[in-house]
């Protein structure tokens, strides 16, 4: 069985203000923080996969290295605009990347791929938008409106109850954009 790949971003680990600043349901840091790793680990196994987005830590590098060390799941870190701490540790991570461009086995698309690019910022366009490739981000925390049009959404935890969302769950959103191929044949 192949593992799960798993995409999340902006858990603000250590960050006390994003409690107030994004209106997040926890009393305290401490609390925020627990169940942050709940959910992660409830979710993820040893051997899945996950993308972070950026935005992992704010909180000191020893402190972020317990926190990570408390994470399942092979990370792949796509950094964010706060990445310090998390970069301290670099050994972590499967990879660490400013932009990628994932491939994923999909035996429903017509050329048996999923291309996905993931970048911590959300794209008006990118990479192969045209053609079906899907964009994942996160950074805004829930406050960008969705563009039902766009192949693109926001996979930061503000905006999926604190839990990383798979690929399935990503696909099954994907299928309720209105999106057309701009270059699709006219009937």
């Amino acid at each position: 069985m192949k593992p799960n790949i798993f995409f999340t971003a902006d858990h603000h680990f250590g960050h006390e203000n994003i409690i107030k600043f994004s209106e997040r349901p926890f009393e305290s840091l401490e609390q925020m923080n627990e169940e942050l790793i709940n959910r992660w680990n409830e979710r993820i196994g040893k051997d899945d996969t996950v993308y972070h987005l950026g935005d992992m830590s704010l909180g000191k590098p020893d402190f972020t290295k317990e926190i990570l060390d408390r994470l399942n799941g092979n990370i792949h870190l796509i950094k964010g605009n706060h990445e310090g701490a998390a970069l301290t540790y670099p050994k972590r991570f499967a990879s660490i990347r400013d932009y990628h461009e994932l491939k994923i086995d999909e035996p429903e698309n017509g050329n048996g791929k999923q291309k996905i690019i993931l970048f911590h910022y959300a794209m008006r366009t990118w990479n192969g938008s045209h053609r079906g490739v899907w964009q994942l981000y996160g950074h805004s925390h829930g406050t960008l409106p969705d563009d039902e049009m766009a192949l693109s959404f926001d996979v930061g935890v503000d905006c999926h109850n604190f839990y990383p969302i798979s690929y399935e769950e990503v696909k099954e959103l994907m299928k309720k954009k209105k999106w057309t191929p701009p270059f699709a044949p006219r009937n």
